[in-house]
């Protein structure tokens, strides 16, 4: 019932800024909170509808400077670690400005790795001279709360000491009536250090009431802390809803459909392979096609493996919406909602006849005007060019997806097969949203953006993704990233549209296969364009 509460209060709240309320005049439910967007990250109904406080959704990263335009020279430049806003000097230290926003918002998202952890971090809130939160490290795990590991990330190749390198991900929102500035100190501003960093933030519409994060009213809500974090980690099953289930022997060409009638949204489904080995699983799920229909609008399009998270060879995936044992079974937690019926379909696209069982679970849903339907798309390129040349005229901005109408962009997955001889991911992501003249949204790198640091990767799961395949050290050969958004779903009104910078440590090509899950209105279209 906490997201009904929430939705009620988003509502209340917009009529208070459309009216020229004073919003403290409104019930306190109304008011942006750290508790209020914990309870939002662990709602699987939240982004099943456009936000009613349209906020926007940004990205403040450490990407490198010289990018300023797509037919300019150094759109491609790649020293990702070095971009900062400016130099600001206070009481007489000289710190790196790496966020500075106005009006209210959030930090929904901090990503960051170095090679050396030396120096300060502090945030100042609210337009004060003295900083709400000193973290004594450019590392969020000496964050002066104890942040449970569902809401703090450590990244693969992290070393506690000092002058190790390290990187982690943290999740636990900091709201601000007012404004937020991150700085932070070098030790000697004199040598180069490589920071890497991403600020995800949202900034709500003037007149939002949001209440100031504090440390006081973080270390009293620990225990809010605690259970975002164990729902996060242990996702729970929707189980109180009406079962339809069917299972059949498929033939080339064959499909399975199970459908539910009545306003009301799918709230989980397994989709099962039986009667084969463990390891044919995954050329299996690359040879059945999950498709879905709501409303009589064509939603899902994927293969299994790609639905599921993993790609090639459907492997192990454990996360907040999605799970798949790499053996038999895939399960869906992305609520899918319908005006008046859903249908699921698995298409057996494959030479072998497979055994399938599909079973859903469809709960209640009240559909309103800001209801939208889920997606999920897929589209795969052979032999993409991957260059090392940065300034090379050659590289590619390869589109993973662009969107046109309204939505909420909530994640991603790349598969692919590197035929260069060592790591194809140096490309930042590039997303732009609505009317952006600049992306809202530009990376340091892919490892980054599905929240790891440092080449190798190594396979990791976490409830927002992860890396579930890395089969060799140098990264040539099968790899897979996943990600999925919580707090950090971007809206858009009109467009969006998400690039991949193609770049490599060798030159060389890549066969690619991206994935995406998203929810849009009626008319909401994929327009995605090969090369």
């Amino acid at each position: 019932m906490k997201l009904e509460k929430y939705y009620a209060a988003a509502v209340c709240l917009v009529c208070c800024v459309a009216c020229g309320v004073h919003t403290s005049d409104c019930e306190d439910a109304a008011t942006v909170t750290l508790e209020t967007l914990l309870d939002e990250m662990t709602s699987r109904d939240a982004v099943t509808r456009f936000p009613s406080v349209r906020y926007t959704q940004r990205q403040a990263s450490s990407y490198d400077r010289r990018s300023s335009a797509p037919d300019k020279a150094g759109w491609f430049a790649n020293d990702d670690g070095a971009g900062y806003e400016r130099l600001d000097t206070v009481c007489g230290r000289v710190e790196k400005v790496l966020f500075d926003s106005k009006g209210p918002g959030a930090v929904t998202r901090i990503w960051l790795t170095t090679k050396e952890k030396f120096g300060t971090m502090r945030f100042y809130l609210d337009g004060s001279a003295e900083p709400q939160i000193v973290v004594p490290a450019y590392d969020m795990r000496r964050f002066p709360v104890d942040v449970p590991e569902g809401l703090s990330l450590t990244h693969t190749h992290y070393v506690d000491a000092m002058d190790g390198v390290g990187g982690n991900t943290f999740f636990l929102p900091i709201p601000y009536a007012e404004s937020c500035r991150i700085t932070f100190e070098e030790p000697d501003i004199t040598v180069k250090i490589p920071r890497y960093y991403q600020i995800n933030y949202r900034t709500y519409p003037a007149g939002t009431s949001v209440r100031t994060f504090t440390l006081a009213q973080a270390r009293s809500a620990v225990g809010h802390m605690r259970r975002a974090s164990d729902e996060l980690l242990t996702p729970t099953d929707f189980t109180a809803g009406k079962t339809v289930s069917r299972e059949a022997e498929l033939d080339k060409g064959e499909s399975l459909v199970v459908r539910t009638e009545g306003e009301g949204a799918v709230r989980h489904m397994e989709i099962a392979v039986t009667g084969i080995a463990p390891a044919d699983f995954g050329a299996a799920a690359e040879a059945l096609a999950v498709k879905g229909r709501f409303d009589g609008i064509e939603c899902i399009d994927a293969p299994l493996s790609d639905f599921a998270g993993g790609g090639f060879g459907a492997p192990e995936i454990h996360g907040w919406y999605l799970d798949c044992d790499g053996r038999t079974t895939v399960k869906s937690r992305w609520v899918m909602p319908y005006r008046r019926n859903g249908e699921i379909e698995v298409v057996n696209n494959g030479d072998r006849c497979v055994s399938v069982s599909v079973k859903i679970v469809a709960g209640d849903y009240v559909w309103d005007a800001n209801s939208l339907y889920f997606r999920c798309n897929h589209h795969s390129e052979t032999g993409v060019p991957l260059k090392c040349d940065y300034s090379s005229a050659d590289n590619l901005d390869w589109n993973f997806i662009t969107v046109a109408g309204r939505g909420v962009y909530c994640g991603d997955m790349l598969s692919l097969y590197n035929h260069a001889a060592d790591w194809y991911g140096e490309g930042d992501e590039k997303i732009w949203v609505d009317d952006d003249t600049f992306p809202s949204h530009f990376g340091t790198g892919t490892e980054d953006y599905f929240n790891c640091s440092w080449a190798p990767v190594i396979v990791f799961l976490t409830p927002y993704g992860g890396a579930p395949r890395a089969d060799e050290e140098s990264s040539h050969g099968y790899n897979a990233f996943m990600r999925t958004r919580n707090l950090d779903i971007i809206p858009f009104c009109s467009r969006l549209c998400f690039d991949l910078e193609m770049l490599s440590w060798h030159d060389g090509t890549a066969d690619l296969r991206a994935t995406s899950w998203w929810y849009g209105d009626e008319t909401a279209e994929v327009i995605t364009e090969k090369r």
